[in-house]
């Protein structure tokens, strides 16, 4: 038992060792190291040798014991020293580092512990397993005899042991694999099985779930689409029925509405009705001031009543005119006339018939003063008669001369009649012209006069259009254009051939509406474009020397349109509609509605500064030596029957600052002193008149005249107009 109790001390050794108390964990191979134990072979490691040599290298009486066996046994075992010779040799070839260095402590614990020991434990084991194969019968004879097959040499019984130990460990370490690789196998079939029934029942629990879910949403589902459903029709009743009341409140609506509408229309037509009463009403008011304002005459001399003054009650009638007219004015630019404009122009005319009351008092108190101052002369004519009988040789006395000063009398309201009598004539010579081509004008039957007509008219004013700040060259082509046709030559318009002679009629139509496009653009091109009075003043001035009665008939039409270039102020005649008196004033009525103030201005504005340049323009080509058919002169006579005429608001004002802006500096240089002292007559004289007509919305015009007229009396000059031609024009 030597050699067992050298193995436990040999492993105690090692146990106590500082490498052998290290701690190993047996789960450290895996299932893939149980594998490959099992399959793969047998080999020895590079330590199995020095481990044989230190095993065998025991002193001779650990081996004698196992040498005195038996007879079958030492044959064995002289092989398996030879084969255990053999693999020493080899070992020690293989392991010659480790033979040539003498084993000591330290050498050893340089070895790899872990390979160290699994070598040691292999054959530890195998000793062993070689000494229970000793021990054992017949059964184990067989495996001796393979074992002498393999090893033909007699190996000791240390060999043999050592040998038995390898194979039976490697049986049992494979047996053991196989083992454990089949328990394991069964663990994991087991526990496939077991999770694969888990896993069917859970199967089975989740679709008779989801078929319960299923079948539970279904069940709601239904019953939310039969509460819904129900739901809708409910709120189906509560909307047909809330359409119902909004219907019912709605038709209530429209019939509320219907019947306010139709009393906000029954309200405004009796508005219109009583605006239109209210109109008709200032009308009439007007028409009566108007009545009452000609029953004075500030000419008025009674032959018994020679030194009676009625110009206060004229100056104040024309201003109560005005105020009435320009309270209708300013109604009709707002729409119908309120109660309060009643009132004042009903005020306006209770003034008139206060003040025509006081004049005929004060007429009646002068008659009265007369008849009383007659009856004094009479008994003194009677004295004196008397003491004529009593003195039988007395010389008749000398009549006493009047030296008394004539008091000053009020402005006219009515032109002078000498320029009525012209204003007159020309209107006569209008008409007899308008008679005259009646002919070409009222055809509607003949296709040619018509086309001759159009022709002739086309070649007249078209000419007159074109006129513009051009060039002096192409002017002088316009009025040739216009002179060939008044002088019956042939002219091209609109690529046709044109002449008056074409129809004995053509002269006239065309004097008359050539005449008629003259004022057309001062009206319309003048109004809108000051500059553009001079280049159609100086064609009209030429083509009026050349034929004088493009200017009678330019004067007539200038004279309708604008009775204040006569100057002339209409009167209302008995008869005569307010609509036709508006015309007559210089208004354009449409539709019954009278236009705007500023644009009534504009007009009457571009025909007086049309007519301030023809006065002083001639035509530069024409002949030099006679005088201008109408000049200068004509606009000194219409300044001042302008002054000496009553003043009107808003158009006086406006119509003297532009003639005297495009005229004044020509009459300046013609008349000179004279000119100042009207200058200076119209700012202390006649424009506080202007002021005193003036209402406060009418203050632009007579702030402009005003400013101009000190202007220009500071500076003692009247500057040239904007736009004048000058010499340079008629070079280009």
């Amino acid at each position: 038992m030597q050699p067992r109790q050298l193995r436990w001390e040999t492993l105690a050794a090692l146990r106590t060792s500082s490498k052998g108390r290290l701690s190993y964990c047996r789960r450290w191979l895996r299932d893939e190291d149980i594998l490959e134990g099992c399959m793969s072979p047998l080999v020895l490691s590079p330590y199995s040798g020095w481990v044989l040599d230190r095993v065998i290298g025991q002193p001779a009486q650990e081996i004698a014991p196992s040498g005195s066996s038996t007879p079958k046994e030492s044959t064995p075992l002289t092989n398996q020293s030879s084969s255990l010779e053999k693999i020493t040799s080899g070992s020690r070839q293989g392991s010659s580092p480790l033979s040539s260095v003498e084993p000591n402590e330290a050498k050893f614990r340089r070895l790899d512990l872990p390979g160290f020991l699994h070598e040691l434990l292999i054959l530890y084991s195998v000793t062993d397993f070689a000494h229970m194969l000793s021990t054992q019968g017949n059964e184990d004879l067989s495996l001796l005899e393979m074992e002498q097959e393999a090893f033909p040499a007699v190996l000791p019984s240390k060999v043999t042991e050592v040998e038995g130990c390898i194979r039976m460990y490697e049986e049992m370490h494979r047996l053991k694999g196989k083992e454990g690789l089949r328990q394991r196998q069964e663990q994991q079939e087991q526990m496939v099985r077991a999770v694969y029934d888990l896993a069917s029942e859970q199967l089975k629990r989740f679709d008779e779930l989801k078929e319960l879910k299923q079948h539970q949403e279904f069940q709601d589902l239904q019953e939310v689409m039969e509460k819904s459903s129900k739901e809708a029709q409910g709120q189906q009743e509560k909307l047909k029925e809330e359409h119902r009341h909004r219907a019912k409140v709605l038709n209530l609506k429209l019939r509320e509405a219907e019947q306010q509408r139709q009393r906000q229309e029954e309200l405004e037509r009796l508005r219109k009705e009583e605006g239109q009463e209210r109109l008709r009403r200032l009308y009439s008011i007007q028409e009566e001031v108007l009545q009452l304002n000609q029953q004075i005459d500030p000419n008025y001399r009674h032959k018994d009543l020679p030194r009676i003054d009625l110009s206060a009650y004229s100056n104040r009638g024309n201003q109560i005119c005005g105020l009435v007219s320009g309270l209708i004015r300013t109604t009709s630019e707002r729409g119908l006339p309120t109660q309060v404009d009643v009132a004042n122009t009903e005020r306006a005319l209770q003034e008139m018939r206060g003040l025509i009351s006081s004049m005929q008092q004060e007429i009646a108190a002068a008659v009265e003063e007369k008849r009383r101052r007659d009856e004094e002369e009479e008994r003194q004519k009677q004295k004196e008669l008397l003491k004529k009988e009593q003195m039988k040789a007395q010389a008749p006395a000398p009549a006493q001369r009047s030296g008394g000063k004539q008091q000053k009398e009020g402005l006219q309201v009515k032109a002078e009649e000498s320029t009525m009598q012209w204003y007159q004539q020309l209107q006569d010579a209008a008409e007899q012209c308008v008679a005259s081509f009646s002919g070409i004008s009222n055809c509607k039957d003949n296709n040619e006069v018509k086309k001759i007509k159009t022709d002739l008219q086309k070649a007249a004013t078209i000419p007159v259009s074109q006129i513009s700040r051009i060039a002096g060259s192409q002017l002088r082509e316009i009025f040739d254009k216009i002179n060939n046709l008044l002088s019956g030559k042939s002219v091209q318009s609109g690529g046709r051939t044109v002449s008056v002679t074409q129809h004995p009629q053509g002269l006239d139509f065309v004097y008359y509406k050539l005449a008629e496009k003259f004022v057309n653009q001062g009206e319309e091109e003048v109004a809108s474009h000051r500059d553009a009075a001079f280049p159609i003043a100086v064609v009209a001035s030429g083509i009026w020397e050349m034929h004088p009665r493009v200017g009678d008939l330019f004067l007539a039409h200038l004279h309708k349109k604008c009775p204040y270039s006569v100057p002339f102020y209409p009167a209302l005649k008995e008869g005569t509609s307010m609509e036709e008196y508006q015309r007559m004033l210089g208004y354009q009525v449409k539709d019954s509605k009278m236009e705007e103030q500023d644009h009534f201005l504009k007009r009457m504005s571009g025909m007086i500064r049309l007519y301030a340049a023809i006065i002083q323009l001639r035509w530069p080509y024409g002949n030099k030596q006679g005088t201008h058919p109408h000049g200068l002169n004509y606009g000194w006579r219409w300044l001042a029957q302008m002054l000496n005429m009553e003043p009107l608001a808003d158009v006086t004002a406006t119509l003297l600052f532009d003639f005297l802006e495009v005229c004044g500096n020509a009459l300046m240089k013609q008349y000179q002193v004279q000119f100042w002292k009207m200058m200076l007559l119209i700012r202390e004289d006649y424009f506080p008149r202007i002021e005193a007509i003036t209402s406060s919305g009418q203050m632009g015009s007579l702030m402009r005249f005003k400013q101009f007229l000190e202007e220009c009396l500071q500076q003692k000059e009247i500057p040239l107009p904007k736009g004048a031609l000058q010499s340079s024009f008629w070079r280009s």
